[in-house]
């Protein structure tokens, strides 16, 4: 048996390059919890989370405070037994946010720890379904500067085209309807008409009538999908909007347990589920929310961290495509691990070392670390 003897949680804080906005924030710097877990064998594994654009403390103080004392001599490999438990005890402290993001970075390391301690890539020891890469779009189109300018976006999407992808993602809901307008023509434009083009609105709408309004010029341009277009509670309006543009609805990105996403899977009418491991619950409640989407037709795409993301969506026949961020810009977490994924031909190459196939940067997480480890 593994016994697991220490659990330990940092907060860093890393700033952007320059600050970039999308449709309801603006984003000056991240913040990450980071999770190490070592057991008695000397085997140790990582794991992370999104703490937030403000203020990332909570998720770490709930590992901390919270799941640690419940952990400490446990087996490692017992993930189910430790995921129920430490979801049952969370009852009065939150089953969403910042103690279920906590609960996740630390499923995380334990499914980390246990596939090194194995010697595989996790994609292979949890199944595999992939054999050597998996689809993946290129990340951005953000606002910069506050700016809503087309050539920003062509810019952007030709440097993606010349990387070798033929998809990518950019924000709308975040200027006017002319504008976006503009932005996705020019996108559509450098992609050309093969290529895959995704609309993401981060929750622009509150009103179906708003939404409609801002989105059916944009169907001449043929996306693939409009991510988040409502808020994540917004379940029946998901549903009407499908329905009337006849297009895939993506979204639960910050939904957190398999609940929510039945909800916005039955209730909701979303085809494309954007479930983060790193919210979710781990890894352990990806795979049980990938499961129940599989049984419904419905497809993982899931949202960041595609360090993580890749080893998930290889290991499941219904995982789509990797959320892939070519530079730190946007994605700064990339700044603190010591391996970067290879791209060949728009797909992610497969990682084939142990675990995660990474290890997070000492020297970098002391430069942007709030507290020690602790």
């Amino acid at each position: 048996m593994s016994t697991i003897e220490r659990v330990e949680a940092r907060t860093i804080r890393i700033p952007l390059a320059a600050p970039v906005a999308f449709s309801t924030r603006k984003v000056e710097a991240r913040h990450y919890t980071l999770v190490r877990i070592t057991c008695g064998d000397g085997t140790s594994g990582i794991g992370f989370c999104h703490g937030g654009t403000r203020y990332g403390g909570l998720a770490s103080d709930a590992v901390r405070e919270l799941l640690r004392p419940l952990l400490i001599g446990e087996d490692a490999h017992r993930t189910e037994g430790l995921w129920q438990e430490l979801y049952q005890d969370s009852l009065l402290n939150g089953r969403a946010g910042a103690v279920m993001r906590g609960l996740s970075a630390v499923d995380i390391a334990l499914w980390d720890r246990n596939a090194r301690a194995a010697g595989l890539p996790l994609w292979r020891y949890l199944g595999g379904f992939r054999k050597e890469t998996v689809p993946a779009y290129a990340s951005g189109g953000y606002y910069l500067g506050g700016r809503a300018d087309p050539e920003d976006v062509r810019r952007e999407i030709e440097g993606h085209v010349a990387a070798g992808f033929r998809a990518a993602k950019i924000k709308i809901g975040g200027a006017s309807p002319m504008e976006d307008r503009a932005r996705v023509r020019t996108a559509r434009e450098v992609l050309g008409d093969d290529g895959i083009l995704l609309l993401d609105a981060n929750n622009a709408w509150k009103d179906y009538g708003s939404a409609l309004r801002a989105l059916g010029p944009l169907m001449e341009y043929r996306p693939f999908l409009i991510e988040e277009p409502f808020g994540p509670e917004d379940v029946a309006n998901h549903r009407r909007l499908a329905d009337a543009l006849g297009i895939a609805i993506a979204t639960g990105e910050i939904a957190a347990g398999r609940w929510a996403h039945r909800s916005l899977m039955d209730e909701g009418g979303v085809s494309i589920l954007q479930a983060d491991a790193a919210v979710c619950g781990g890894v352990t409640e990806w795979r049980r929310i990938a499961g129940a989407a599989a049984a419904r037709g419905v497809a993982l795409a899931p949202h960041s961290f595609h360090d993580l993301h890749v080893h998930l969506v290889a290991s499941v026949p219904n995982g789509l495509f990797v959320e892939y961020f070519p530079d730190d810009s946007i994605l700064p977490f990339r700044r603190i691990v010591d391996r970067q994924l290879t791209v060949r031909d728009s797909e992610l190459v497969l990682p084939t070392e142990p675990g995660l196939g990474f290890s997070f940067i000492d020297e970098a997480v002391e430069e942007y670390a709030l507290e020690p480890w602790a």
